[in-house]
């Protein structure tokens, strides 16, 4: 039997459409995932209050998220979902099944939980992941603009050249001092390791560029998608966005795109058995070599 102070760590996997959140955060009279989120956390557990919660990627306002993982821990009573459930270790299956339901009912319908499970031991949705996947979507042809989805696509109004982003792309790719695009914040690195990035179009002949990193800093994603766009519309050369990496420095002339273009997509995870080793290793500050 667990003690009544002791704490559960819970895995919450969710979605949201970013347009009227002020990213996820939570702050003082703004309306963010988070404090949306806790909020429906605490009531769906009945705690006294809202949670503390931890996120994989901490998206900025009008950024969507389609597999966002957040972490909470909570009192070991909590099972008891306030009288409604016997309190037992064993209890805590049902605990998430019930506060998954209840979160249906009470969450706004631009924010929906996928799935309440009690997480294994080692588990940090932030420092645990192996990698983040975004997306980014532009459109580029007047003919295929489709209002319904203006809201997470970019209107870009010159044709652009995927092959030549592609090719630019390839030069980004590997672990660097990605400085020229990230908005530096004290005590962080800038040093990421970008596994994949590249440019297709959909079926609808939208382009969509896949990004994967171990992680990234902020406003890093969107101001590469800024410095691949001139190279797809022949403003820039393929090699401009490799030549800004190596200044190491932030650039004038990279654009940050706009938020609502950009979502998260997917978060991955190693096995159970890795996942406090991984939150070890990434906590670790890195060098390049």
């Amino acid at each position: 039997m667990l003690a009544d102070d002791q704490l559960v760590r819970v895995r919450v996997d969710l979605a949201y459409d970013g347009a009227e959140f002020s990213g996820w955060a939570a702050q003082p009279d703004r309306r963010t995932v988070e404090g949306v989120l806790a909020q429906g956390l605490g009531r769906a557990f009945r705690l006294t209050g809202s949670p503390q919660l931890t996120v994989a990627g901490r998206t900025d306002a009008g950024v969507h998220a389609r597999g966002q993982v957040a972490h909470v821990d909570v009192p070991a009573s909590a099972a008891a979902m306030g009288g409604d459930l016997p309190e037992s270790p064993e209890s805590w299956q049902a605990a998430c099944v019930v506060a998954l339901r209840r979160l249906s009912r009470a969450l706004p319908p631009d924010i929906r939980v996928r799935q309440v499970a009690v997480a294994p031991d080692g588990f940090n949705a932030r420092f645990s992941a192996l990698w983040r996947r975004y997306s980014y979507r532009v459109c580029d042809d007047p003919a295929l603009a489709d209002p319904l989805r203006r809201r997470d696509t970019l209107w870009h109004s010159r044709p652009l050249d995927i092959a030549a982003m592609n090719e630019a792309s390839a030069r980004l790719t590997g672990e660097h001092d990605f400085a020229a695009f990230c908005r530096k914040r004290e005590g962080a690195t800038t040093i990421r390791a970008l596994r994949l990035l590249d440019w297709r179009r959909d079926a609808d002949g939208v382009a969509t560029a896949r990004v994967v990193a171990d992680a990234f800093c902020h406003n890093m994603v969107r101001s590469l998608m800024g410095a691949l766009l001139p190279v797809g519309d022949g403003s820039r050369p393929v090699e401009w966005p490799g030549q800004v990496l190596a200044t190491a420095e932030r650039n004038a002339a990279v654009r940050v795109v706009p938020p609502h273009g950009l979502c998260l997509e997917e978060v991955r995870y190693p096995p159970p058995a890795e996942l406090a080793a991984r939150a070890a290793e990434t906590r670790r500050l890195r060098e390049l070599p």
